[in-house]
């Protein structure tokens, strides 16, 4: 049994990036590639995280086989979930608007039971961070298709990122029974770590890197693996994982940021710096442009550091201009660089569609800038109450605590935020330890 389907422990280990992840990587879920449909019909699938980077499932070939068969509604959904694949290594919105169109004609073509589609359009939605939507074509797929595991992604998922967690851990169980292949074993292990039990997450993230199909699957593993040994506090063993990825995926923006991280870590920031940049290169993401900006700031290079966070307020522009909710990136940006009653302002907003944990500390904090203590630490607890293994979240809380006057708690989610990682924030990391200093030498004071 991989996940059982009750309430589990307390813990995960849960900075932004990784939280993101059931809304970026994990929604590509599978798209059948048979010239037929229909329930039981699946056959050669290209499926989890790298579906549609096969030569195959390129969007070169998919294209081509549209063209020679433009009635086939399975090339059709393919190509559109191979748009999905592209837009989320780019970070090209347009892309999106092409697999939109992909997958509305396969849907023309065959309006009904064709799953394949359904399960494009509920991944397109997440990546959209439309949550509700994705989780109704999630249900649309599984009904046309109670066997399809990839339906079962697509509903995890959306449960994930719509805060009901129980519903989530039931619909990615459906699919590790149904196919326990690499996407399944990679959710599989991403429930374990929104619960805490990251043994768990990192024992089922090894068997979806044995089970993975390919370079793309290969890549996804090692990259998680990677930050599961980063926030856990074993930088080494993440840089090990980062580099036998690179080695073979060399341009995997993913594992860029991994290495990166865990040379930060390791306190080697030139390199940390050179990685981060390659990852720009990439695709320029807003947890790479973040995480950079941070570094160089930390490192006092402040003109380096705006020059990121002038990219970021540029896409911000972009998403308030197209009335799209922020990420929790974007959020914690305008929290600490910018207008903190914006940054409440757009948390407000995500949490409307999105009310994920990760979402809910990226509010505390937001709170907690604008000097809404009080709110905060709600919001703050609920980012929590998974048992979240987050060296973020906790110093967060610490310092919602601290300023509420609570000095005894904030001690303690200080304490807990370097235990679980040492390094885990640039700026932020040494902060904790400078509290935790003036609080010890506060309680020796009144102890003589």
């Amino acid at each position: 049994m991989l996940a059982p389907v009750r309430r589990a422990g307390r813990g995960l280990r849960a900075t932004v990036t990784v939280l993101v992840l059931g809304a970026v990587l994990f929604l590509a879920g599978a798209v059948v590639l048979g010239s037929r449909q229909g329930p039981g019909q699946e056959r050669t699938a290209v499926s989890g995280p790298g579906a549609g980077r096969s030569e195959r499932g390129s969007v070169a070939a998919l294209t081509e086989r549209v063209r020679q068969v433009p009635k086939d509604p399975a090339g059709w959904a393919g190509l559109g979930m191979a748009y999905v694949q592209q837009a989320r290594t780019t970070a090209d919105p347009a892309t999106y608007e092409r697999a939109e169109r992909a997958l509305r004609r396969s849907l023309t073509v065959q309006p009904r039971d064709n799953y394949q589609a359904q399960i494009g359009m509920g991944a397109l939605a997440a990546a959209r961070h439309r949550f509700t939507e994705a989780l109704d074509w999630g249900r649309k797929a599984a009904a046309a298709n109670p066997s399809s595991a990839e339906a079962q992604g697509v509903l995890g998922d959306a449960y994930t990122q719509l805060g009901r967690y129980e519903e989530s851990y039931r619909a990615i169980q459906r699919m590790t029974d149904l196919r326990p292949d690499a996407g399944a074993l990679a959710r599989a292990s991403y429930t374990w770590e929104l619960r805490g039990d990251v043994p768990r997450a990192r024992e089922l993230m090894d068997r979806s890197l044995r089970a993975a199909p390919g370079a793309p699957e290969r890549a996804f593993a090692r990259t998680h693996l990677a930050l599961l040994a980063l926030e856990s506090g074993h930088p080494r063993e993440a840089l090990r994982q980062a580099g036998a990825g690179l080695r073979e995926s060399p341009r995997d923006g993913g594992l860029l940021e991994a290495r990166a991280r865990s040379r930060a870590a390791l306190g080697e920031r030139a390199k940390a710096v050179f990685d981060y940049e390659k990852a720009i290169a990439v695709a320029p993401l807003p947890q790479y442009l973040l995480g950079l900006g941070e570094l160089r700031e930390a490192t006092g290079d402040r003109a380096g550091a705006e020059e990121q966070y002038a990219l970021l307020r540029a896409q911000d522009q972009v998403r308030r201009s197209g009335g799209g909710p922020a990420d929790v990136d974007a959020i914690l940006f305008e929290a600490d660089h910018g207008k903190p009653e914006r940054a409440v302002a757009m948390a407000e907003q995500t949490l409307r569609g999105r009310p994920f944990l990760a979402v809910q500390d990226a509010a505390a904090w937001a709170l907690h800038r604008a000097g809404r203590d009080t709110e905060a630490l709600a919001r703050a607890d609920k980012a929590l109450a998974l048992g979240t293994r987050s060296a973020l979240f906790h110093f967060h809380r610490a310092e919602i605590h601290r300023s509420l006057g609570d000095s005894a708690a904030a001690r303690r989610d200080h304490a807990r935020a370097l235990a679980l990682d040492p390094h885990f924030h640039p700026r932020y990391a040494p902060e904790a330890r400078a509290r935790l200093r003036a609080a010890d030498a506060t309680a020796d004071h009144r102890s003589r």
